[in-house]
């Protein structure tokens, strides 16, 4: 069962124990797998999502036995070195920011499927980077996963829609710094309902950051979506 350092797990009230969360093991390590396994040996397997193994003394003290105290510069080799074994990805500096206060899905249940997808990736940036490891991304991201393989695509007449669209980060067309924060940071307590079924696709589309729209648009059509006191 899991002992000693609590962070990237919850309490699994069922069961009455602690588990790892989904972000204990979301990242890769640092150092190669087979390296991380001889610093820090498992005792009887590493830490999984939901699983009980505990994680290796080492990741976080310098004590043989548990519970042991928890030594901060033991702590920091680990998740420089080999996050993904101890169970720490969710203190690396990908995974460890705030998520937006009223986000336009539920952070808690991001999977993978959706980080990598290309109707989510964008807004999960924005709304929930602790979930998917964006917070090192400023709010922006390539919607495609595959941009950066071709580069010229940036500047290649006919593709420009397509790459303002979907590889902003590749091809330097993200929203300003202002546009973002304004998204991200809104004080909004709660937002009108979409009164439009297609805000997803829209939004992908720059249908809230575009200055094609007005305010009154965006309002009227997908407030919730474009998060619009």
């Amino acid at each position: 069962m899991v002992n000693g350092d609590y962070n990237c797990t919850y309490y699994d009230q069922a069961a009455q124990r602690w588990r790892y969360s989904p972000m204990a093991v979301a990242c890769d390590n640092i150092l190669s797998d087979s390296a991380c396994k001889v610093l820090y040996p498992d005792r009887g397997g590493y830490p999984d999502a939901d699983s009980l193994h505990d994680r290796p003394l080492q990741c976080y003290t310098t004590a043989t036995v548990t519970p042991a105290a928890i030594v901060d510069d033991m702590k920091k080799a680990a998740i420089a070195s080999c996050p993904k074994n101890c169970g720490l990805c969710c203190q690396t500096p990908a995974y460890n920011c705030s998520n937006v206060a009223y986000p336009r899905l539920n952070c808690a249940t991001i999977t993978k499927a959706q980080c990598d997808s290309v109707a989510w990736r964008t807004i999960i940036a924005q709304d929930c980077p602790a979930s998917c490891g964006f917070c090192n991304q400023g709010g922006c991201v390539d919607a495609i996963l595959d941009c950066a393989n071709d580069i010229s695509i940036c500047n290649t007449v006919g593709m420009q829609d397509f790459v303002n669209t979907y590889c902003q980060k590749t091809c330097n067309r993200c929203p300003s710094t202002t546009t973002i924060r304004s998204i991200v940071a809104s004080a909004c307590t709660s937002y009108n309902a979409d009164s439009s079924t297609l805000c997803a696709a829209w939004a992908l589309n720059g249908f809230c950051t575009n200055a094609f729209y007005t305010l009154a648009q965006r309002k009227a059509y997908c407030a919730r979506t474009c998060r619009i006191c």
